[in-house]
């Protein structure tokens, strides 16, 4: 039987990674933010209940600590405990993993470019997330205009209903011929797929969507403050390039209580599926109750990103080798 040995990228794909990570690096020098690098494993993992995380099992020495790990999902916890020390506005440009995910846009390991700005929201990082992209698209000879839409109007606008307040089963009608198994789906997921299968396909290649303000139910790890109408939503947003998501988020969240309660309710909800539990980052919850500064911090696929550059829908075209051939 033949062993598929060569590389799923083209020559010209790699050499446009290596361009594009020495323009990231020159975009953050230019500002003053300090690349950093720290641990891809860790003793907590990502308690997100849509993430699923990789672990091992560690065989020297751990003085009496657990002998699983976990491979990061992102830098976030990491990097936000640097902050908390009081390093400064920092990134990091390197591998995370996430099991189960793998196909024509995904690979269990991948390219992930995150980083923090000290006293900023998440609309002032959205201008900064949007011209690091243009300088990368500049590199491809190509140029993307902008559209910041909030979460809520978009869909008012594009689906003609309130995602806020209607029903679960106006969601479920108005994805239309979209047939999805609605067992075990909250509300969420069916906002969700509506974005995936109804919104997004129909961005424009040439344009840059920030959609921003999402519902308080999607906080993550950002911060809940009411809009405009009062409404309490979640202070984040995610960026697209064409229909490709390439960038999500958040004006932080610092209350380390607050942030230990939702590491909690997601471990519930993973223990309820019968899905791995992980520990909860201890660390990072003493270091937001230490005296988390204020702050926005974003994670950028740079994988995506290069999809977008080449115009490409496969993952595999812009990875030496893809999870097929590793």
């Amino acid at each position: 039987m033949p062993i598929d040995w060569q590389p799923s990228a083209s020559f010209d794909a790699l050499r446009l990674r290596a361009a594009l990570n020495a323009r990231i690096r020159a975009f953050f020098e230019a500002r003053g933010v300090v690349e950093v690098e720290t641990p891809v494993m860790s003793l907590a993992g990502n308690t997100d209940p849509n993430i699923a995380s990789f672990s091992l099992e560690f065989s020297g020495r751990t003085d009496g600590a657990s002998r699983t790990r976990w491979l990061r999902t992102s830098p976030e916890y990491p990097l936000k405990r640097l902050l908390a020390a009081g390093f400064g506005d920092c990134y990091e440009l390197g591998r995370v993993f996430r099991d189960g995910e793998a196909g024509g846009r995904h690979n269990p390991e991948f390219t992930m470019l995150e980083w923090y700005r000290l006293g900023w929201d998440h609309h002032r990082l959205v201008d900064e997330t949007v011209e690091l992209i243009r300088q990368a698209l500049a590199l491809v000879d190509r140029s993307a205009t902008l559209e910041r839409v909030r979460y809520r109007d978009l869909y008012r606008r594009e689906l003609g209903l309130d995602p806020m307040t209607a029903s679960d089963e106006s969601l479920l009608d108005a994805l239309g011929d979209v047939v999805i198994d609605p067992a075990g789906l909250t509300r969420d997921d069916w906002l969700d797929l509506l974005m995936t299968h109804r919104l997004q396909p129909a961005f424009p290649v040439d344009r840059m969507t920030a959609v921003t303000d999402y519902p308080a139910s999607q906080c993550a790890l950002a911060r809940i403050a009411p809009d405009e109408d009062g409404t309490p939503v979640a202070q984040r947003f995610e960026l697209y390039l064409g229909p490709l998501e390439l960038a999500n988020g958040y004006h932080e969240l610092s209350d380390a209580a607050e942030q230990g309660a939702r590491f909690d309710r997601d471990r519930a909800v993973r223990g309820s599926r019968g899905d791995a539990v992980p520990p909860r980052d201890d660390r990072l919850l003493g270091a937001l109750a230490s005296g988390f500064p204020d702050c926005a911090g974003v994670a950028l696929g740079v994988d995506r990103l290069l999809m977008a550059m080449l115009g490409t829908n496969r993952i595999a075209d812009v990875l030496a080798f893809d999870f097929a051939r590793a």
